[in-house]
């Protein structure tokens, strides 16, 4: 919304307007690049020029996507995914990502996973079984394995320390 409304006042029309990208129709002249990057900042967004900076985003973004806002892990082999999705060679896309990010498309991933991993729990609503097969683990034990590798924890131990970090209202100050 905010960078629709920036984009009106600098009278640019677009075409697209989602995540991390934006498509004008016109040439946009270097005055109003630079009102835009100065908008933008002000709202706390960026508008990046740097190549390599945009394909990282779009690699984040793609995953955070993936992970957190799909109701259906993709299925497929991942790098083939991001490949084709970002339409670029996987190694390519690894080696760009961690030469910037100092750290693997596949260790943000997993980060990412675990983060969900720790948010469904804490809702409840499934056990750790749905949760292995909802974000495509091969089994229970591979998530439980990776989920204590990155938070020292076991997925059943983080659930019991979620239920004891909170106290009834009528219990606080006794």
């Amino acid at each position: 919304m905010v960078v629709k409304e920036e984009l009106k006042k600098l009278d640019l029309h677009f075409i697209l307007v989602d995540l991390g990208e934006v498509e004008i129709m016109e040439t946009i002249s270097t005055d109003q690049r630079q009102e835009l990057k100065e908008a933008l900042k002000i709202t706390g967004l960026e508008l990046m020029d740097d190549k390599r900076a945009i394909l990282i985003e779009r690699i984040k973004i793609t995953i955070i996507e993936m992970i957190h806002h799909s109701d259906d892990l993709i299925k497929t082999n991942f790098s083939d995914y991001l490949s084709k999705k970002l339409e670029h060679n996987y190694t390519y896309l690894a080696n760009l990502f961690s030469e910037v990010q100092g750290t693997t498309i596949e260790q943000f991933t997993i980060a990412h996973k675990i983060e969900r991993i720790k948010e469904l729990i804490t809702y409840g609503e499934m056990n750790i079984t749905e949760i292995a097969y909802d974000m495509n683990y091969s089994s229970v034990a591979h998530l439980s394995n990776q989920f204590k590798k990155m938070t020292g924890l076991s997925p059943s131990h983080f659930k019991l320390l979620k239920d004891k970090r909170r106290s009834p209202i009528e219990d606080i100050g006794n």
